[in-house]
């Protein structure tokens, strides 16, 4: 196995793993991050291919960014004793027992605010019973924040029953609303007492919303104890199991982390219950699968040199073969493959991946690293004039893209951009944004993030309950429990459009340089060249090219039952995936 190619490549990503990755209601984004960068590669170790990492982003931000958990509520003193009710609370206790919520509502608004006298006790239990009236209105939003209130005081008379009450609003509200935030306010005794034949559900549900509480900690022994309490019957468990996944992978544990993986495609295989795209799910185990066997086939030797596991390689191509040709992902699934067999020599299965990607039966395809890719492999066998074409049309081609991104992002300029950005985003999502031809379908591709639409769809829900708020009884409008809703709603969203917009901004910005990235690696091969053509090239890089023999090595061994092409200049629907392209080294020559 060759040292190294050219120098460019330091900065080539061989792959970015699960990105903003990954996890259908669980989440993050699959799609490959663009921006995403890996660890610089160690001193000798192949250009292009990352320094070995098993890290994984989800589009689940970590807080806070030092891994430390945010610190609990610590009041351990005895909850308040609940005395004699007033009239006022009886009879506000007499409304919500018979179901009559509006006038319940306004009754224990007041109990809770002190207006009627009644002890701290009673007013904790008047609150806690407010927030429950408001959830069967279905002002979710409204009966949260009482709810996150009494989450953050462990002392409260109904911080334990308040637990149920997240479980339920976990599943009405978008991830974005953050319940997991206020079930880490509690522990695994807490959530044990719902470990009953009558609540098993319930107890694996807030297993799992621990479990993700604390994974986004980078508490990751934690999150997979509590993840390995949720039960095959749950619908949660394959969530479970792609965090469980995830979390070994963060902990460097590799065959763990495939046998969760491997968990969710038995599961589906067999029927589980609670998946909403099947198809979906075993795809992004699948490639998870590959991702990691990718990332532990590279390992320094003792003389801090790149090695390579041909076994685990193999066992990646394998896993990335099983990604269905109609899957969203198959198309990245062939991009990342042709990383690895990069790194395995085998250039002619590299370049017929690359074919089938810029085939015309993918208009919207976005994989410039590719055309970097496909130049540093005619730079490695010494066919410089090819290399040079590729690159200028490269740069022909991404350079005006570039300036358009660039040109665009510029009406966003200065501080508080976000509600902008926001709106900038709905356009998108809804193909009215003012955009030039050439740059549509990358900021389409770019702002498709899960976690993106799943910040839309909290704010169609908040809009829709404040929707529900003005056709409520005027008596419930105008008075404080009214004002007390409306302001939950305008603050949750408000929130909700500027972290939207942030992050739309952050993604958008991440795709700008990266393809600038690109850019820079593609004039930097130019520069190789032409001190290759002068007999000029560094020693180290020179010595690094391939040989004639080394340009046919192959220690990657394709899944037996897919059959290669060779590509003639045609491209036919049932052979994508399938092509490759012979080249053969002129080095030494």
């Amino acid at each position: 196995m060759r040292k190294s190619v050219a120098r460019v490549v330091l900065l080539a990503s061989a792959l970015s793993f699960l990105g903003t990755t990954a996890v259908s209601n669980a989440d993050a984004q699959q799609r490959k991050p663009k921006g995403t960068k890996p660890a610089p590669a160690p001193k000798g170790a192949p250009k292009g291919v990352p320094a070995p990492t098993n890290d994984i982003e989800l589009d689940e931000p970590a807080k806070p960014a030092n891994g430390a958990a945010p610190a609990k509520a610590t009041d351990n003193s005895p909850p308040p004793q609940a005395g004699q009710m007033t009239e006022q609370a009886a009879q506000a206790k007499r409304l919500y027992d018979s179901e009559k919520w509006w006038e319940a509502s306004l009754a224990l608004d007041r109990v809770a605010k002190g207006e009627t006298g009644d002890d701290e006790g009673n007013k904790q239990i008047a609150q806690f019973n407010l927030a429950k009236a408001l959830y069967k209105l279905k002002f979710y939003q409204a009966a949260y924040q009482i709810f996150s209130l009494i989450a953050e005081k462990p002392n409260h008379l109904k911080f334990n029953e308040t637990l149920l009450w997240l479980a339920k609003l976990a599943t009405d509200l978008p991830e974005p609303a953050d319940i997991v935030e206020r079930v880490g306010k509690y522990n695994d005794e807490q959530i044990a007492r719902f470990n009953n034949s009558e609540q098993k559900e319930l107890f694996w549900q807030l297993n799992y919303l621990l479990g993700r509480y604390k994974y986004r900690n980078r508490q990751y022994e934690d999150a997979l104890r509590l993840f390995s309490k949720v039960d095959r019957q749950s619908k949660y468990y394959i969530q479970s199991q792609f965090f469980s996944g995830i979390s070994n992978v963060q902990l460097r544990k590799s065959v763990p982390a495939v046998q969760s993986f491997q968990k969710i495609v038995g599961a589906i295989d067999e029927g589980v219950e609670g998946i909403e795209d099947e198809a979906r799910m075993r795809d992004l185990a699948y490639l998870s699968m590959a991702r990691t066997y990718y990332s532990a086939s590279v390992r320094l030797d003792d003389n801090n040199a790149p090695t390579i596991d041909p076994a685990k390689l193999s066992a990646a191509v394998k896993y990335w073969n099983k990604v269905e040709t109609s899957s969203e992902y198959w198309l990245d699934s062939l991009f990342e493959e042709s990383w690895a067999y990069f790194m395995a020599g085998d250039y002619p299965h590299a370049l017929g991946n690359i074919h089938t990607i810029e085939a015309p039966y993918f208009p919207n395809s976005y994989y410039p690293e590719a055309e970097v890719l496909k130049a540093v492999i005619y730079f490695a066998n010494c066919q410089y004039d090819d290399a040079t074409t590729i690159v200028a049309k490269f740069q022909q081609k991404f350079q005006p893209i570039f300036n358009d991104l660039q040109n665009t992002l510029g009406r966003f300029k200065g501080d508080n951009q976000e509600d902008a950005f926001f709106n900038f985003l709905k356009e998108v999502r809804e193909g009215k944004a003012n955009l030039p031809p050439k740059i549509k379908t990358v900021v389409e591709s770019a702002l498709s993030d899960r976690q993106l639409l799943r910040y839309l769809e909290y704010v169609r829900v908040l809009d829709d309950e404040n929707g529900r708020f003005k056709k409520a009884p005027a008596n419930f409008r105008d008075a404080t429990i009214g004002n007390d809703v409306k302001d939950s709603l305008e603050f949750a969203r408000n929130i909700a459009v500027r972290s939207a917009g942030q992050l739309a901004r952050e993604r958008y910005q991440r795709n700008l340089d990266e393809l600038n990235e690109h850019l820079r690696d593609s004039a930097k091969i130019l520069i190789d060249i032409t001190a290759a053509q002068r007999n000029q090239l560094d020693q180290t890089l020179a010595g690094s090219q391939v040989t004639a023999a080394e340009s046919k090595a192959n220690i990657v061994k394709p899944d037996e039952e897919h059959v290669i092409w060779p590509f003639n200049g045609e491209y036919w629907r049932d052979e994508l995936g399938f092509y490759r392209q012979t080249i053969t080294s002129k080095c030494g020559r």
